[in-house]
């Protein structure tokens, strides 16, 4: 498994201040992202704050869950910035909150040179498959989404290569 970095970590907050995965957001959920790999992955610990019905997470942070994976997918695996088109969420059993983090995993279904389909899910801390969301995210040329989004290029999402000196070759 991979870690992906988040490029944007040290913007300011009025530039960067998402919901999903912002260090930065007091009442985000602070999300950071794995590769293991086709699919983006993700831990997350529930608390009081995100439930709907008692010790239930609450469908819209299940909605937007999905939807924060699904959007770092963009990021990594087409190489440029979207926006969710629309998204169609499932949810296959409530998800308790005292069963610990929850998991997140993410795929690619389908690229063409406006969209990505993305396979999204959510698994309670016992391992339950608890929701799941088929995402289309319209998806930008990367010249755009560099100048309009400041997309930084898929290497500032990785650690830098160590750099072998003359004595290592």
């Amino acid at each position: 498994m991979r870690k992906i970095l988040n490029p944007y970590h040290d913007c300011s907050g009025d530039e960067y201040n998402c919901f999903g995965c912002s260090p930065n957001n007091g009442i985000g959920l602070h999300l950071h992202f794995f590769e293991d790999g086709e699919e983006l992955y993700a831990e997350w610990q529930p608390d009081a704050n995100y439930m709907g019905y008692p010790g239930i997470l609450h469908g819209g942070i299940q909605a937007t869950l999905l939807d924060e994976i699904g959007g770092w997918v963009v990021y990594i695996k087409c190489e440029t910035v979207g926006v969710t088109q629309d998204m169609t969420v499932k949810y296959l059993n409530p998800l308790r909150m005292d069963k610990g983090k929850v998991s997140l995993r993410a795929k690619l279904i389908e690229q063409t040179e406006k969209n990505a389909i993305i396979l999204a899910t959510i698994f309670d801390g016992s391992g339950k498959l608890c929701s799941e969301a088929t995402l289309n995210y319209f998806i930008y040329p990367q010249s755009i989404a560099v100048k309009r989004f400041y997309y930084p290029g898929i290497e500032a999402f990785y650690e830098a290569a160590e750099v072998l000196d003359d004595n290592e070759l």
